[in-house]
């Protein structure tokens, strides 16, 4: 068996033509809303499956406080302003997340203390393609 090594830095998160950078320990973090398919069975056992064909996703980004795009993300939920997202991952598997349009829901929670405070913007992927 071999090893394999997973590298973080391998990871490349675009906002809008924007490289992200001063990512949390969990960088992204990307859902679909709703399974693929749906199974139905009648009352003599009959089995149906249908196709959902929603393209809705959730994508996480978590970035440390101390962060230079910060002011843009803010800006970003400010203004409610579709953006296309890619996220990359030239790891082994390779794995490339798109969205055309998307925007982020809302301002994330703000703590301020001791210690820095971790960041997180959750966007709303309207046509999330996973590959």
């Amino acid at each position: 068996m071999a090893t394999k090594t997973y590298d973080p830095k391998s990871v490349s998160v675009i906002v809008g033509g924007v490289y992200l950078t001063g990512f949390a320990e969990s960088m992204v973090e990307i859902s679909k809303d709703e399974d693929n398919f749906e199974a139905k069975v009648g009352a003599q056992g009959d089995a149906v499956r249908t196709k959902i064909n929603n393209s809705l996703g959730t994508m996480k980004v978590t970035l440390q406080q101390t962060s230079p795009q910060i002011a843009y993300l803010n800006r970003l939920a400010n203004s409610g302003e579709m953006v296309p997202i890619s996220v990359i991952s030239a790891n082994d598997p390779k794995e490339t997340t798109t969205a055309t349009e998307a925007y982020v829901k809302k301002q994330p929670d703000r703590k301020y203390g001791k210690d820095t405070e971790d960041r997180e913007y959750e966007f709303q992927a309207l046509d999330l393609k996973m590959e």
